[in-house]
């Protein structure tokens, strides 16, 4: 907008303007596209992982069930697995810390669940399968644990982004061309540009489902605790 007066005559030219405003909107086609392979993307990656912690909180109460109908054997085991959610979700970063990143605290904790069931010795066939059953649904969790914790990374790529904000200040320069000075246009220019980047802010945040303002909720874990405490 400041710099359009300043121009050569044959810059300000009406077939300069059309050419401008053509290939402003090839990017604004391919913005869009972009845009929404991008939310696509991080919805299906925050849907995938609430799913996931779902199912983590369910195999948490299932292997409580099994351990309750083990009997006082599996007291200890009970009270490890107790420990290790109270842990995670008293943890000041909650979900986002020691219950699905690699914290060798929280590893430790539920580690001690595996042990617990270790030292378990089955008396007669229905306690063996129920141990089995007990050592399988651990396992899961165990490994639904790390499932969660390779997928709490976001995954639109870095060169992506960079590529998209490149060409919306294409094309709000293409906006500004020829456009009149005054405050009712820099105005909204200025509100466009903020809601588009508030926008692009919340769908990156969303790719990250345990950081920022969009998490995962913990939730599940907390209706897990309150199932096997009661």
């Amino acid at each position: 907008m400041l710099g359009y007066s300043k121009l050569p005559v044959h810059h300000r030219q009406d077939e300069t303007n059309t050419v401008v405003r053509l290939v402003a909107n090839i990017f604004v086609v391919m913005t869009s596209l972009v845009f929404g392979l991008m939310i696509n993307s991080a919805k299906n990656t925050f849907e995938a992982l609430d799913n996931n912690v779902h199912s983590f909180a369910t195999e948490i109460i299932l292997l409580d069930r099994t351990l309750r109908t083990y009997g006082l054997e599996a007291h200890d085991a009970r009270q490890s697995l107790v420990a290790y959610v109270e842990k995670a979700l008293t943890n000041t970063a909650r979900i986002d810390g020691s219950l699905v990143r690699s914290d060798r605290a929280s590893e430790l904790a539920l580690n001690g669940v595996g042990d617990s069931l270790s030292v378990i010795s089955p008396i007669d066939a229905g306690h063996v399968a129920l141990w089995d059953n007990a050592r399988q649904q651990y396992q899961k969790i165990v490994e639904q644990r790390w499932v969660i914790v390779e997928q709490s990374e976001g995954v639109i790529p870095l060169p992506i982004i960079c590529m998209l904000a490149a060409w919306l200040t294409l094309i709000f320069a293409s906006f500004g061309y020829r456009a009149p000075k005054n405050i009712i246009v820099a105005a909204m220019f200025v509100m466009s540009a903020l809601l588009i980047s508030a926008s692009l802010y919340l769908v990156l945040d969303m790719d990250i489902p345990f950081a920022g303002l969009i998490q995962i909720s913990d939730a599940p874990l907390q209706r897990a605790l309150a199932e096997i405490k009661s």
